[in-house]
């Protein structure tokens, strides 16, 4: 059976989630996937309010939609971020704005809330971020100690236990979005976090390949190497513009400009090899839906999410279950 085809709406927050839900399901799309900020899920509302998440739900299957996780990405960000400027202050309550450890504190009870949300809901999965509190150390110097690092993995571990705590009690997966200026951006950073925190299986992943193409990481190693921790999967594409002239740092450009030595591009537009990567999560059994994070500062979007609706749903092939040659042995 195919894989259920989802948008995730955090590219779509300034829409009401009502307008969103009728352009999804016109668009083809089988269900969303719910940013926790706009007016599209509420998660310290949801916690509490079984009402609240009762109405959510009903907004979408008015339109012939499903809602298989929610992802509250900004509020994970600030768990382990340094927070010590003002780029983060719009992703918390505006009486945190400037103060590092208010924000800090706010987003790790507002993770605890996704999973008791998640959990009203009837879903099983938490999508974020982590943050990390050594991302800034990516170059080493002045030199970096390795100690320095070690601690840096530490306080994930310090900081998301307790929040992975709750996750338990309420039968609910946490996936990280492995992601630059997350505690884990690649493999071996994967693997580092993973042992960070006792190997606990409420810690998964939500993959997306468009963060480790650019990076000259192939993503069908990551998906064989954590096949027991796929939670989640993100369909977004990036693709590599080196030139000779430009860097794989991307020279402080914004996504979008024209010397930048990589940007995300709309599904089947970029470098990313989705065919692989279906035979992939094929193998290792996966059979959770594909989110569309539609990103790509060349393209209008609602012609990019109905495009990349169309070539998620004809590439979503199930294996199959039979031999090819199984004929010749009758």
């Amino acid at each position: 059976m195919a894989r259920p085809v989802t948008l995730c709406t955090g590219q779509w927050a300034d829409l009401p989630v009502k307008v969103l839900a009728e352009k999804a399901a016109a668009w083809g799309y089988d269900g969303l996937e719910l940013a926790c900020w706009g007016d599209h899920f509420d998660v310290d509302r949801g916690a509490t309010d079984l009402d609240y998440c009762k109405r959510h739900k009903e907004i979408l299957t008015k339109n012939g939609l499903q809602v298989f996780a929610i992802s509250h990405h900004l509020a994970g960000q600030l768990v382990c971020d340094l927070n010590n400027d003002s780029r983060s202050d719009a992703f918390a309550p505006a009486d945190c704005a400037g103060n590092a450890e208010k924000k800090r504190a706010w987003a790790v009870e507002t993770m605890k809330n996704s999973a008791r949300a998640a959990k009203n809901m009837g879903l099983s999965v938490v999508n974020g971020f982590t943050g990390s509190s050594i991302w800034h150390l990516i170059y080493s110097f002045p030199p970096v100690a390795e100690s320095t690092i070690e601690e840096g993995f530490q306080y994930f571990a310090d900081m998301w236990n307790p929040i992975l705590d709750v996750f338990d009690e309420c039968g609910v997966k946490f996936a990280l979005e492995v992601h630059p200026t997350e505690i884990a951006f690649d493999i071996v950073t994967t693997k580092r976090a993973i042992e960070a925190i006792g190997g606990r299986k409420a810690f998964g992943f939500n993959f997306d390949p468009s963060h480790l193409v650019w990076q000259m990481i192939d993503p069908v190693f990551f998906l064989n190497e954590f096949k027991d921790r796929i939670y989640h999967v993100h369909m977004k594409d990036a693709a590599l513009q080196l030139d000779g002239y430009n860097g794989i740092l991307s020279s402080h450009l914004n996504f979008g400009h024209a010397q930048r030595g990589w940007d995300f591009r709309s599904l089947g537009h970029g470098d990313v090899d989705f065919e692989e990567i279906i035979r992939t999560l094929n193998h290792i059994g996966y059979q959770g839906p594909l989110s569309v994070e539609w990103e790509d500062s060349g393209m209008e979007r609602e012609f990019g999410a109905e495009e990349a609706c169309e070539f998620v749903k004809n590439i979503n092939f199930s294996p199959s279950n039979i031999a090819f040659d199984a004929a010749f042995d009758e």
